[in-house]
């Protein structure tokens, strides 16, 4: 649809009723933009997307019932064509790849939502790509790192659980050795000094989360 064919319609989706008031009072004064809809969580989402079939929408990530990586790819295997911006507080590298993953075309940190959001919406509803600026900084800070292995993963989760090594290898039916090699990979491919800065960056940069 083109800005000519009157505003470009919006569905906001985001469980702090302060955030979607926020978003509505950016856009109120910009006559090419208009909310048509909001949402609380990802299977309101769903149900409004269907409801308005909106051209853009903005999607927090966290929200209770279903979260918004859910809700997105949901909403995208219905309709292929939904251009959807990820509004969140966590700028981790591995959260920003899942969500573009997922189908995002925009991702945008709440703390930058009255510089960036208007552009970002128009942008992304011309059929572009948009990432901010901290996004960006994080995807290429981390483009050349050794991703972890499905197993260790498991183990660096179960060290943010707080089990030891002795805990973890009897929970994966696996020897003590076999774990503390698989700690020191997970060190060494994270920068870090110890399981639980291990366990810090994994939750920080959204390698695992809780």
């Amino acid at each position: 649809m083109s800005a000519e064919a009157g505003p470009i319609r919006i569905l906001a989706v985001d469980d702090h009723p302060v955030v979607r008031q926020g978003i509505a009072g950016l856009v109120a004064v910009h006559s090419d933009m208009s909310v048509v809809a909001e949402a609380s969580n990802g299977r309101e989402a769903i149900q409004q997307f269907r409801a308005h079939h909106p051209d853009v929408t903005l999607m927090d990530l966290q929200m209770p019932e279903m979260g918004g990586l859910d809700a997105m790819i949901a909403i995208r295997g219905e309709f292929p064509e939904a251009r959807i911006i990820v509004l969140t507080t966590y700028a981790g590298d591995a959260q920003i790849l899942r969500a573009l993953k997922a189908g995002a075309c925009g991702y945008l940190l709440k703390n930058s939502l009255h510089k960036e959001l208007l552009e970002t919406i128009r942008v992304v509803h011309a059929g572009k790509k948009a990432l901010s600026a901290e996004a960006s900084y994080q995807l290429a800070e981390h483009a050349t790192d050794d991703a972890l292995t499905p197993a260790e993963l498991r183990v660096l989760r179960l060290i943010a659980e707080g089990n030891a090594n002795k805990e973890i290898a009897a929970q994966l039916s696996v020897s003590e050795e076999t774990i503390k090699g698989q700690v020191r990979n997970i060190l060494s491919k994270l920068g870090a000094n110890d399981r639980t800065h291990a366990a810090m960056i994994g939750l920080k940069r959204g390698i695992i989360e809780f």
